[in-house]
């Protein structure tokens, strides 16, 4: 095989193994148990690997896989949307992913009763300070909360 090929086979899994690590996610949700009706938000909490940082963009985009029990005013949501600060460093801007962001929703009338888990995941464009590398990837999250048959009363 010729080295342009070896080069080729190797980089894209060393990136790609690496990516994980440039951005973590940790979420939740409150309140951790919900009734039908009633308003709740996702909490996503970041952690970027050193001397690198997420650009607004292209865009920063977080996604929800379907879910019947909670209902999102929006599919997807960007940097703007969550009014997510962009700060300028030399003449680069990049997100201020230092604050948790808080998602709204609403547990929907028909939510089923039980334990349940909401999957997403973040679309980003990283860049590294350092290095000057520029790296497009995603990160999943998951968080797990329960519902009761009650329905929130609205006073």
């Amino acid at each position: 095989m010729g080295l342009g090929i070896i080069l080729w086979l190797i980089i894209p899994s060393f990136l790609l193994s690496g990516a994980e690590e440039i951005l973590s996610v940790e979420s939740s949700i409150s309140p951790l148990r919900l009734s039908r009706g009633e308003e709740g938000k996702v909490i996503l909490k970041f952690s970027l690997k050193e001397g690198t940082e997420i650009t607004p963009q292209p865009s920063f985009i977080i996604e929800f896989v379907p879910n019947e029990e909670l209902v999102f005013p929006k599919n997807f949501f960007t940097a703007s949307d969550l009014d997510i600060e962009v700060l300028t460093e030399k003449g680069k801007e990049y997100l201020n992913l230092n604050k948790p962001i808080e998602i709204p929703f609403t547990v929907s009338l028909k939510a089923k009763r039980g334990i349940h888990r909401l999957e997403g995941k973040v679309k980003y464009f990283a860049f590294s300070k350092m290095e000057g590398w520029c790296f497009k990837s995603s990160s999943k999250f998951r968080a797990t909360f329960s519902t009761r048959l009650t329905v929130k009363k609205k006073y």
